[in-house]
């Protein structure tokens, strides 16, 4: 099994995959987004879901499931009102309404934890419904 990266606070790993995904996104741009879920069997932090360089934010929502939380991250483009081309890292973490009990309380306390591992970003999100999560948001927030 390839080297993972322990989240001290609730015993579970980060694989490889999530960080090396992580970093060809964050300096090759070769995601525009990566989608990342918890395996409690495993106790492991692996990635679901990896959006090419050609895919937007809605394809991320998408993405996401209705009834199971997971943890993201996008790498938003944007110009600057000086004309100055800007690149911004948004960390979400996604916990719908329908999804369990369990997997809400387990995706809050492990998230601190992947977020060290992910050295880089910007911003951070919480949503329990696309609404919280919009692009609009994605670009005040980039600002």
């Amino acid at each position: 099994m390839a080297m993972a990266f322990k989240m001290a606070t609730t015993g579970m790993w980060v694989t490889d995959e999530c960080k090396n995904s992580y970093m060809d996104m964050k300096w090759k741009k070769v995601h525009r987004y990566i989608v990342f879920k918890i395996d409690e069997k495993s106790r492991l932090v692996t990635v679901d879901k990896v959006g090419g360089a050609g895919e937007n934010y809605e394809d991320l929502a998408k993405a996401l499931p209705k009834d199971d939380c997971r943890y993201a991250v996008f790498d938003f483009d944007f110009v600057t009102v000086d004309n100055c081309r800007k690149s911004k890292i948004f960390f979400i973490a996604w916990s719908p309404t329908e999804s369990r009990i369990r997997a809400k309380i387990l995706y809050a306390t492990s998230k601190a934890g992947l977020r060290r591992v992910l050295d880089g970003i910007s911003y951070e999100l919480q949503a329990t419904d696309p609404t919280e999560m919009g692009i609009d948001l994605i670009k005040d927030r980039a600002k």
